[in-house]
């Protein structure tokens, strides 16, 4: 497998030390060793930290997908409602899984280079079509944008929605999730983003209202989360836990408390200001509109012109810098530098856009 000297994927991302350590450790059987359960309360009572909230937290052995997953299937029934804002790949991708679990689904679709901005006809169809859920996207990773999510918890609240679920992936750690504040019910985060773990765990925190729905829903499929509110105070988990998984949880989550959390957003959002500085700079077109927010966890890139995109990431190869392609209609298109997480380093941001400008000259 060839690895490159300057990585800029937008996740998974490169990981510490600190955490890579955690997994050379021979744990015990979590199903009998108490220092597990002590480990799995301390790495939830540091995610409701970054989440911004109270609520309790679901951990899975996974990734990041296997929370979005779980909380669908986990609160809906056929032929429920769920109001889905859609602004890009991600946002589209749950309008449609919700879809196949036979929920309603009716989208509100923006460009995928725009963010929510104009809520009229969010709150239009919220009172039309009386939701049982609104899903949302934090951070668009494919298209680099990051959509305020305070005015739509707002509207949820103001009028009963029942829930609020927000994929917050490729967000939280990396710039301020709001889980309470912003009313959201379902706050789904993974550990190979900003928390720059392994691509194995899926976190969920889960409101009051979300739990009472849950058990009405009572799906107890192996993705199920509701074995999971009981697990932490039985001491009895509905499989195996990933005792390794959780510790490396726990191992990122504190790096970046102890980091502190303003200080990591503003690391972040330095680190992203300069990279599109020095991009236009150089005569290269970022994705998002002028009027959309970008997202300080990666940012979203034209391809130029006189470059086919498999022509222009072999050049950036062979310089040694790898970054990311886009997904759906942005295949092709776009390009993508990861700045989250350890890579969130104006050092490496550097050298990456040395070599980009390099090959620019070419």
């Amino acid at each position: 497998m060839q690895t490159y000297p300057i990585p800029m994927v937008p996740g998974p991302v490169k990981v510490p030390e600190a955490v890579r350590e955690v997994y050379r450790t021979d744990f015990g059987s979590a199903d009998l060793e108490s220092e597990f359960l002590e480990l799995y309360q301390k790495t939830e009572a540091n995610l409701k930290q970054i989440l911004g909230t109270g609520n309790q937290v679901v951990m899975q052995s996974g990734e990041g997908m296997l929370g979005l997953w779980s909380a669908l299937k986990s609160c809906l029934r056929p032929g429920d409602r769920v109001l889905a804002i859609a602004t890009g790949v991600f946002g589209d991708g749950i309008a449609e899984m919700a879809g196949a679990l036979g929920a309603q689904v009716r989208k509100i679709s923006l460009a995928y280079n725009e963010t929510i901005s104009d809520l009229t006809a969010i709150e239009k169809a919220i009172v039309a079509f009386q939701p049982k859920m609104i899903t949302a996207v934090h951070c668009e990773t494919p298209s680099g944008t990051l959509n305020p999510l305070a005015e739509v918890g707002r509207l949820k609240k103001h009028h009963g929605v029942p829930l609020l679920y927000v994929d917050a992936v490729a967000s939280a750690g990396g710039t301020a999730v709001r889980g309470d504040a912003w009313h959201i019910d379902l706050c789904l985060g993974g550990s190979q983003k900003c928390l720059s773990s392994l691509p194995n765990m899926a976190f969920v925190a889960v409101s009051d209202t979300a739990w009472e729905i849950i058990d009405q829903v009572n799906y107890m499929g192996y993705d199920a989360l509701k074995p999971f509110q009981k697990a932490p105070a039985e001491g009895y988990f509905p499989y195996t836990p990933y005792w390794h998984g959780v510790a490396g949880l726990n191992a990122a989550a504190e790096l970046i408390l102890r980091e502190g959390l303003p200080a990591s957003f503003a690391r972040h959002a330095a680190v992203a200001e300069y990279c599109r500085t020095r991009l236009t700079a150089m005569g290269l077109a970022l994705f998002p509109a002028p009027n959309a927010v970008s997202s300080p966890t990666v940012t979203a890139v034209q391809v130029p012109g006189e470059w086919s995109w498999p022509e222009f990431d072999a050049r950036l190869r062979r310089q040694g810098l790898v970054v990311g392609g886009s997904y759906g209609q942005l295949a092709g298109r776009v390009f993508r530098l990861g700045h989250m997480g350890t890579q969130a380093n104006m050092e490496l941001v550097k050298q990456a856009l040395d070599v980009i400008e390099r090959v620019m000259g070419e």
